[in-house]
């Protein structure tokens, strides 16, 4: 599109061996027992004690991927991951304990609300990269063009100003349609640079995705103020 022509309280565990990685804390080397009747809880993460049914608290550092029973991948299974959601918030939600002890009624509470954080964060591409780079140690600050090049930069004025300027929603429609192109172009770009390892190149791509992912944001108010 032609921007110029538009004028634009924890609980104890009980550790026998600890190994963690920045992907997946809490491996099958960690062995941990239920806080209520210290059964050994085979499953990591565990929800729930298999012998006395009582609701475990959150494991600090279970990576989201754990958490959603997701591959560690860019292009993840999102209908699997919003079935593991429902499931998870069906059994798990707060509702289901207040009958329950204070205790149980708490880590519910954390345990329903760690699993919309995670879901939230791998549901869309944006975030999912950006965590991905975290595991890997690696963030994007805000607040900062973070390495962006003076071109992309006066692009993206270009579309702000034809965003701005814009006089009926078709001009608001056509400019956002051109975003989600570019964002579904950069995912792709996203996908094989992380399959590589190549992460300066991932962090570059995402750097861009965040800009035109705001833009697409301001595309919604606009069409609002056309309502």
């Amino acid at each position: 599109m032609n921007f110029r022509a538009l004028r634009k309280g924890r609980e104890l565990f009980y550790f026998t061996n600890q190994s963690a990685s920045p992907r997946n804390c809490c491996t099958s080397q960690i062995k941990l027992n239920c806080w209520n009747c210290k059964h050994l809880l085979d499953k990591r993460p565990a929800f729930f004690c298999v012998s006395c049914k009582a609701v475990q608290p959150p494991v600090e550092g279970t990576s989201y991927f754990k958490i959603m029973d997701c591959d560690y991948t860019f292009t993840l299974d999102t209908q699997k991951l919003q079935k593991t959601y429902l499931q998870l918030q069906r059994s798990l939600h707060p509702d289901n304990f207040s009958q329950k002890s204070v205790k149980e009624q708490e880590y519910s509470e954390s345990q329903s609300a760690l699993v919309n954080k995670a879901y939230g964060t791998l549901l869309k591409p944006l975030s999912r990269g950006l965590y991905m780079l975290e595991l890997e140690g690696m963030n994007i600050e805000e607040g900062t063009d973070s390495g962006a090049d003076s071109n992309f930069l006066m692009k993206l004025m270009e579309i702000n100003e034809a965003l701005d300027e814009a006089q009926a929603p078709e001009e608001a429609i056509m400019i956002g349609r051109d975003i989600k192109g570019k964002l579904a172009d950069l995912t792709a770009h996203i996908d094989a640079a992380l399959r590589k390892g190549e992460l300066q190149a991932a962090k570059a791509i995402l750097v861009q995705m965040k800009y035109y992912a705001n833009i697409e944001e301001k595309v919604k108010e606009k069409l609002s103020e056309f309502l």
